[in-house]
């Protein structure tokens, strides 16, 4: 999407492919954009599984497992609720790779400590059993769109990174 800068989708494609491999998406605050994002693209059908949009707290549990105690315990927006969609993803998929995104993109929602723009991320592998390989939180700025974008970006890059490219190792299961 040309509002959406900065994602390596053919390079992304790319590492995908040569290792014949799938990515399933866990969205929350980007809404299934990373989805739409990666099915703009003609052919990905060979490389996409799939995404989950769990925006409410009952979607996480029921769609990807994440235990209810845990969102209690720690929130929607935080570091264990990211790696579980990620690896839930994988649970509930036949996918090889997973990403998952849950922030608040604003305006309305931010607390003192989980302000507006705040998105956490989660890299997972299924290597055999799902497991999170990375995490990572940032605080984009901008309004709604622009928080959503960032993420998308920052989401793709991610599995890129995870996956060796951008100048690094090229990995596979």
């Amino acid at each position: 999407m040309s509002d959406i800068p900065d994602i390596p989708i053919d390079e992304l494609a790319r590492l995908l492919t040569a290792s014949d491999l799938r990515l399933v998406t866990a969205e929350s605050c980007t809404g299934g954009l990373i989805a739409a994002t990666l099915t703009e693209i003609a052919g990905s059908s060979t490389w996409f599984e799939g995404g989950f949009v769990t925006y409410r707290l009952s979607a996480k549990e029921r769609m990807l497992g994440v235990p209810a105690a845990l969102l209690a315990r720690e929130g929607a927006v935080s570091e264990p609720v990211a790696r579980a969609m990620a690896e839930g993803a994988l649970h509930a998929s036949d996918a090889h790779v997973s990403v998952a995104v849950t922030g608040l993109a604003g305006p309305d929602g931010g607390e003192p400590l989980v302000p507006v723009g705040t998105v956490w991320f989660a890299w997972a592998l299924r290597a055999p059993e799902p497991r999170c390989e990375h995490t990572a939180v940032h605080q984009l700025k901008g309004d709604r769109s622009a928080v959503r974008a960032a993420a998308v970006a920052i989401a793709l890059r991610g599995v890129v990174t995870l996956l060796g490219g951008s100048n690094g190792e090229h990995r596979s299961n």
